[in-house]
Formats: C-alpha cells, sequence, structure tokens
C-alpha cells in the first residue's frame, strides 16, 4: 500500500502520456482534475492488486469519446463522480475501490479524482495496459467481467444506464450516446470484486505511470540520455521490451473526428541516420507502424511518439508538421498477448490485414 500525492503527479501525467500511446485524453487535463481534489481532500490510497479485498467492490471510472474534443470541450470534473453515483444506485451499493480501465492518457488520472472526492482507494491495475479506442477491448472482457450495467453522465449530470447482452453492444450504445453528449462523456463500468480483479487486471499499471515520468525527469536532470533510461526501465518491468522504431520530422498529418474517434495517419521523414519514411495509422491511440512498407509495430503492443529533444510524448490531437520526434515501441504484459486477448484488441480488431508479430521479434 503507498499513496499517490500532489507531488507524484508530474511524473505520472508524463508517464500516462506515453503509456496512452497517443490517445486515452490529455493527461495534462486530467492531471488538473486530479490536482484540484487532491489539494481540498489529500492523497490517494494506492493498493494493489493483492491488497485489494476479496469481497471489496471495485469499480472502472474515466472519460469516453474523442481526445480532440476534450482539449476544446474541458470536462468539469464532477461529472467523472457523478457517473460512479449513477452505477452505484443502480448497484445498489457503493464502491469500495475504483480503478483506471485503461493506463494511459487522462484516464489514469480520473480514477485519482474520484477517489480522492470519495475518500477511496484506487487499486493499482488496469484493464488494457496502455489505451485502446473501444471499450470491449479490455482484459476485464477478455476474462470475463460483464461491462453492464454501465453509467454514461455529462457535464450537466444527464445520466443514461446501459444494460446489454455483451461488451461491444455496451461499447456502441454507449458511443452514441456520447456523441450526442458532445463527443466526450463520464462513465463508469466492469463492476467486480476484489478477487476478480486479480484475475483479470493487468497489474501494477497506475504506479508504472510514475516510474515512466520519473526515468524520464531524472534522466534529464543527470544529463542522461532520456530513450536509454526509458529501454532501461521497461526492461525491469513486465512490459520488458522497448525499442527505438524511428526519428525523424512530422511531414504530414491527416487527423478527423469520425464516429467519436479521432482518426488518421501521421508521416514522419527520417533525420540523420534514419532512411526514408515511417507511417503510423491511428484510431485515437497509434495503431501500426511501417518504415518504408515495412512492419515495425503493431497493436497491442505500445507504438508512442516522442518528442525527440524531451521525450515527452505527443497525444495524436497534439501532432503538427515539423515536430521532430522519436517513435519508442513497448511489448505489452504477457495477459495482453494470449489468443483470447488478441480475438478482442489485436490487429483484426481495427480491420488490420496484418497478424500480430511482437516488436521484439520484428526489431
Amino acid at each position: 500500500m503507498r499513496t499517490i500525492g500532489l507531488a507524484d503527479l508530474d511524473d505520472l501525467c508524463r508517464g500516462a502520456a506515453i503509456l496512452g500511446t497517443g490517445g486515452g485524453g490529455d493527461p495534462y487535463i486530467g492531471g488538473l482534475l486530479a490536482a484540484d481534489a487532491m489539494r481540498a481532500h489529500g492523497p490517494v490510497t494506492l493498493l494493489s492488486l493483492e491488497e485489494t479485498p476479496d469481497d471489496a467492490l471495485v469499480i472502472a471510472v474515466g472519460g469516453m469519446g474523442a481526445p480532440t474534443v476534450t482539449i476544446e470541450k474541458i470536462p468539469n470534473g464532477d461529472d467523472y463522480v457523478w457517473a460512479l453515483e449513477a452505477l452505484e444506485r443502480q448497484l445498489g451499493r457503493n464502491a469500495d475501490a475504483v480503478i483506471p480501465f485503461e493506463a494511459g492518457g487522462m484516464n489514469s488520472t480520473i480514477p485519482l479524482k474520484v477517489a480522492a472526492e470519495r475518500g477511496i482507494p484506487v487499486v493499482d491495475g488496469d484493464g488494457m495496459g496502455r489505451a485502446f479506442p473501444e471499450l470491449q477491448m479490455e482484459t476485464f472482457n477478455v476474462y470475463g467481467v460483464p461491462a453492464a450495467p454501465m453509467a454514461v453522465v455529462n457535464e450537466w449530470g444527464d445520466s443514461v444506464i446501459i444494460e446489454a447482452h455483451d461488451a461491444k453492444m455496451v461499447e456502441w450504445l454507449a458511443r452514441g450516446v456520447t456523441i450526442r453528449m458532445g463527443g466526450h462523456s463520464a462513465i463508469a463500468e466492469y463492476a467486480m470484486d476484489g478477487a476478480t480483479a486479480r484475475r483479470v487486471a493487468v497489474p501494477g499499471t497506475l504506479g508504472l505511470t510514475v516510474s515512466v515520468g520519473r526515468w524520464i525527469r531524472e534522466a534529464r536532470e543527470t544529463h542522461e540520455d532520456v530513450f536509454d533510461a526509458l529501454i532501461k526501465g521497461f526492461a525491469d518491468t513486465h512490459y520488458q521490451h522497448a525499442r527505438i522504431l524511428y526519428s525523424g520530422k512530422l511531414t504530414d498529418v491527416s487527423r478527423r473526428t469520425a464516429r467519436g474517434f479521432a482518426v488518421g495517419q501521421a508521416r514522419i521523414e527520417g533525420l540523420g541516420a534514419w532512411s526514408g519514411e515511417m507511417l503510423i495509422e491511428f484510431q485515437n491511440e497509434n495503431l501500426v507502424a511501417y518504415h518504408d512498407g515495412v512492419l515495425r509495430a503493431i497493436v497491442p503492443d505500445l507504438i508512442c511518439i516522442l518528442d525527440s529533444e524531451t521525450a515527452e510524448a505527443i497525444t495524436t490531437e497534439r501532432l503538427r508538421y515539423g515536430q521532430r520526434v522519436t517513435v519508442l515501441g513497448v511489448s505489452v504484459p504477457d495477459i495482453m498477448r494470449t489468443s483470447e486477448a488478441l480475438d478482442v484488441f489485436g490487429p483484426a480488431a481495427f480491420g488490420l490485414q496484418e497478424r500480430f508479430r511482437p516488436i521484439e521479434a520484428l526489431t
């Protein structure tokens, strides 16, 4: 058991942006919301999966919608607490803890805000090990936790409770509601007990986001190579493999908001020792990377576009022509590489023709 407080938030947001692989919402906005709650209510207790009581009611909370929307339609923050309360009313029981449903972007920080305001802990794990664009793409769903009932709430407190026969239908219905709520909503879903959370969650991911941010900060402070620090850091975790895939200048970004997602592609022209061009396709998150037509990384492995000087992650909604970037690939934990998991959030789930190949085999 440990706590996460104001002093940890900068590192957490920096790391969450990397695990977000371009999506999950802007962690800076989420960090502001979490900081406001912590100033009012104090730090948040972080429970490991092993410390979570078997019979604890654990609920996943966060935001849903296109990341491009949240930088213009900033959440008020109360809506996330309202979403939890709406689901609690439906279940007839209050949550004992909350958990992120994804470990990247703003959705790493939203559970901290909710936990601080409610005075309950956050479980150190999540259902994605990164960020994904759709709600059924969770290890929670892969290993048998129902997504419904689910609460969807807007900034006015208007709410919808969704009941559906499977997680994909929950996603379809919730996406439509979210679009009608302006492109972003607060959600609460995947209610489970602590024993189930231990079985189905990717472990330690919230603590990992803090560590990733710290690796970057400490490397800068000691004038070490930041990318070497990231590669060495991941090697000592259950993510294991990290590789630099490419480095260059952004020469073209095609991006649009469609069906509630930010979709498009980015082209990077090599600089220095890097020749040719890298093409990255994204749907909120970066999905696949090709170097001169050759596959270099593919979902569910992480494809992170970082500023070449600072190693700060650049989310898909903030990609701009002329940025000097370095692309980092990171492997995902084994729980995300099973055949059951790849059926739900492997390449075919995004309409990609390539089969999954791990980055350690490709590079």
